[in-house]
């Protein structure tokens, strides 16, 4: 009986990795701006998930939960990424060379753009200009409240116009989804399914 039930939610939890992990990788690439790395914290995200699948497919919204373990995932990556700069920076007594121009709007893309804005902000812009989640939905994913993610977001519209120059803003985060993830995607599914299976095993 309870191998018919692992077995049941094993089927339950490749179909939901198939269906969402793309996603997922956009989704950390966005809010990391490290597209070498998007995929395995996508694939570290299911793992997690899978770990806890019992839980999550109990919960009304899923994929609301696991957009939320890859926002966890990727504000630890870029704490430590933060610290590791200072680290060096204070080691060499000079700073890395992009962050001192001025000269931003009309030669930075989005991503870099996004990259600037703080995490939560960036988060919402994304989540909800991205990904066109409703103001409930990025709630949910992040654990903030509906006011948080519309303040947020309106902030976060307001720094990408200055620092893009332009009005275009919302179309120009959508276009940035489709080019987030470098590689093949379907092909980047498949080896982190193995990589999963490999680990579960």
């Amino acid at each position: 009986m309870g191998t018919v039930v692992d077995d049941t939610a094993s089927v339950e939890f490749h179909a939901f990795f198939e269906r969402h992990y793309a996603e997922l990788s956009r989704l950390a690439n966005l809010l990391t701006g490290e597209a070498d790395t998007a995929d395995d914290l996508a694939a570290d995200a299911l793992l997690a998930l899978w770990h806890r699948w019992d839980r999550v497919r109990a919960a009304d919204h899923p994929v609301a939960y696991a957009r939320g373990v890859v926002a966890n995932l990727a504000r630890t990556r870029i704490r430590s990424a933060v610290r590791e700069r200072r680290r060096i920076a204070l080691f060499w007594s000079q700073r890395e060379e992009r962050t001192e121009n001025p000269d931003v709007a009309g030669v930075v893309d989005v991503q870099e753009a996004l990259r600037r804005l703080p995490f939560r902000k960036r988060a919402c812009v994304v989540l909800r200009h991205a990904f066109d989640l409703s103001e409930k939905d990025t709630a949910l994913a992040l654990g903030v409240s509906v006011g948080t993610v519309k303040s947020q977001t309106s902030k976060g519209m307001a720094e990408l116009q200055r620092l893009l120059g332009t009005r275009e803003v919302p179309q120009r985060v959508h276009a940035a989804v489709g080019t987030a993830a470098r590689g093949d995607a379907a092909e980047g599914m498949r080896k982190r399914s193995g990589k999963v299976e490999g680990r579960d095993r």
